[in-house]
């Protein structure tokens, strides 16, 4: 995928999230988290079950439109299966 996948959302507490993952066949799946009440990006927090079904949703639609390969698209569920 040439461009990380990227979206906000606010949480319970009416902080919004950033959400940012880079995926990469050779590397694996990157997640990257950035509150707005904080500075620095956090790369050692795991996604939720919530993240990965996210995740899994737009990969899946980038899909559809031909910005991710099949291969991504089941890198992603393999991953989620494993880890969410």
């Amino acid at each position: 995928m040439k461009r990380d996948i990227e979206w906000i959302e606010k949480l319970e507490d009416g902080v919004k999230r950033t959400v940012r993952i880079a995926i990469s066949m050779n590397k694996g799946i990157k997640w990257q988290f950035k509150r707005s009440d904080e500075e620095r990006w956090d790369y050692d927090t795991p996604a939720s079950p919530e993240d990965w079904q996210a995740l899994e949703e737009k990969v899946a639609a980038l899909y559809n439109r031909r910005r991710a390969t099949h291969e991504e698209l089941e890198l992603v569920r393999a991953q989620r299966k494993k880890h969410g």
